[in-house]
């Protein structure tokens, strides 16, 4: 018997519900079928994001500063909608049917957004030489914000659950699984990068050249496919059981500690309620001691008069549970310090494009289209990651004897390297603009090479292949394991509030620097503007936010779920019932 239990994983099923066999499920096989959805995802995503702004200013007639704050809307919206994903795949759907019920919704907007874009009653006549452009009017706009929106949920639901249930099929109790799980996170961002690599030269080449409705016509089509071979898995999968919903967790912690906050806490914590199985509980620490008193055992926190009776949750949580709460908020000073990046990288989709489009762009007679500069930005990633596992990290294990920087030092690292790419930006812009202003500001296309974007592409890709891979291991790994996919939604959303930051910095930006004639900053023609000054502002940002980092990073204390001898006096909820 036991020896056939040690074929089984000890936390995982199989598609009937049985304990998963370990030579038949999971592993690199099933972790690959998963990770073709999320090449499709970004193919569609960023195949949208990188080439929106110059579609809703030259097609749909729209300002320069709304189009950008259209994009940064649409991509911080899909990130924000992460942490619904990960509510109802830790609640009720599982992460497998999260992603398959999500792709679905992802594959039905590209579908509409193709519809919207071909479709001529859905987007204004093309400008006249006598006559201002026509923006596009209520209803083309309601179509294609509902196509985006729609695209937007697929992928919050998708984003939130592919990475969770990709390390799923691997078991950090088995040392080999371990080491294979390590390298996953490398090579999920790799993933992400060759379908972010292909949407912005490929699709975006289609977009322009061909029809935008053939390419988000043909994502539709991928992605349909993608599923077909994500379903063709299910009996290789590890499925983990839904554990509840964690922020309901969170809430009875806090509402059990806040009704006893009059009690004085025991000196000895092992005096606090423990029943988890000792294999599995958490140590108690000493900070955020105010949440301990959720664990004290009160009067009425057991049904009286019924045997072994369960504590209400509500009245009284478990030491473990409390641990699990503070391990959450631990995460926190470390996520509201790496929100600033993704304003940056925001920059990079938005205003990074329309310095190309304004710039020359030819290679003899091709002309390379200007959403796919971002090539260099995702060429960039790709360059770092290949340095970063083929170099670094075995120079690293044999000097350090670790497998390559820690997380935190990963965020760093991808901190200063985006401070010092907005910092290019500037004095790049600043050339720009002199070159505009000596050839005249209405040129369309001004001698200046597109290639000096290349620095700020490369620094702030750079600074993402660093602290995407450093922030998603250490939301999974450092985060309880019943709260893995809340963590990932965490995570994400900081990607979500950088834009909608970048957002809010465009409209406070063009509200104080702009004039009634569409001057300032952020000017309508971004040869008028000072957007060098702009990026300037987030360079003066970046560099605040990175010591306030280094502070964070410094308070930060690792939990480790492990044994503690301090629990042993209290076996069980039944033990501690007989003392009430």
């Amino acid at each position: 018997m036991e020896e056939k239990m040690s074929w089984a994983v000890s936390d995982a099923v199989d598609y009937k519900g049985f304990p998963a066999d370990r030579s038949k499920t999971g592993g690199w096989v099933p972790a690959a079928l998963i990770l073709g959805i999320e090449i499709c995802e970004r193919l569609s995503t960023m195949g949208i994001a990188v080439n929106l702004v110059t579609y809703l200013g030259g097609t749909m007639h729209l300002p320069s500063s709304t189009s950008a704050n259209t994009v940064t809307d649409f991509m911080g919206t899909s990130f924000l909608l992460c942490l619904l994903g990960g509510f109802l795949a830790d609640s009720f759907l599982g992460r497998y049917r999260t992603i398959a019920i999500f792709a679905l919704i992802q594959t039905l907007g590209t579908a509409m957004l193709a519809m919207s874009t071909k479709l001529p009653r859905l987007r204004p006549p093309p400008c006249q030489p006598a006559r201002p452009c026509e923006q596009a009017d209520g209803l083309q706009m309601g179509i294609l914000y509902l196509a985006l929106y729609l695209v937007a949920l697929g992928t919050g639901g998708l984003k939130s659950s592919v990475s969770g249930f990709g390390t799923d099929q691997f078991d950090d109790k088995d040392e080999k699984e371990k080491a294979q799980m390590a390298y996953f996170f490398n090579r999920f961002f790799l993933f992400i990068s060759v379908g972010t690599l292909t949407a912005v030269t490929v699709l975006v080449y289609v977009q322009d050249e061909v029809g935008r409705s053939i390419a988000y016509g043909a994502c539709s089509v991928a992605m349909l496919v993608a599923i077909l071979v994500f379903l063709s898995g299910t009996r290789r999968y590890r499925y983990k059981k839904c554990s509840g919903s964690p922020i309901v967790q969170i809430m009875q912690v806090v509402a059990a500690s806040n009704k006893k906050r009059g009690l004085e806490a025991p000196y000895d914590a092992g005096c606090l309620y423990e029943d988890g199985p000792e294999g599995s509980r958490i140590h108690h620490t000493d900070q955020f001691l105010c949440l301990d008193k959720a664990a004290i055992v009160a009067e009425g926190d057991f049904v009286k008069g019924v045997h072994n009776s369960a504590p209400n949750p509500w009245k009284l949580c478990s030491v473990t549970r409390v641990e699990e709460v503070k391990m959450m908020i631990r995460l926190l000073p470390v996520w509201a310090t790496t929100i600033i990046f993704w304003t940056t990288y925001a920059q990079m989709i938005t205003f990074s494009v329309e310095q190309a489009s304004t710039m020359e762009r030819s290679i003899g007679s091709f002309q390379i289209p200007a959403g796919s500069l971002t090539v260099f930005f995702v060429a960039a990633i790709m360059i770092t990651l290949a340095v970063y596992d083929r170099f670094i990290m075995p120079v690293w294990k044999k000097w350090k004897g670790k497998p390559g920087f820690s997380h935190l030092q990963r965020i760093a690292i991808g901190l200063f390297l985006s401070t010092l790419g907005m910092s290019a930006a500037a004095i790049t812009e600043r050339k720009r603009l002199s070159v505009a202003a000596s050839v005249g500001h209405d040129n369309a296309t001004l001698p200046v090479s597109v290639f000096l974007l290349i620095p700020q592409f490369f620094l702030v890709g750079s600074g993402e292949a660093f602290i995407y891979t450093g922030q998603l291991d250490f939301f999974i790994t450092q985060s309880p394991k019943g709260m893995k996919t809340m963590s990932t939604g965490l995570f994400l959303t900081t990607l979500s509030l950088g834009f909608f930051v970048s957002s809010f910095l465009v409209s406070v930006v063009k509200k104080v620097t702009g004039t009634s004639a569409g001057q300032g900053w952020l000017a309508d023609n971004i040869n008028y503007g000072r957007l060098d000054c702009f990026y300037g502002l987030l360079t003066v940002l970046s560099l605040v936010n990175f010591v306030v980092y280094l502070v964070c990073a410094a308070w930060y204390k690792p939990q480790n779920p492990k044994p503690t001898m301090q629990m042993e006096k209290i076996g069980n909820g039944s033990s501690m019932e007989e003392k009430v």
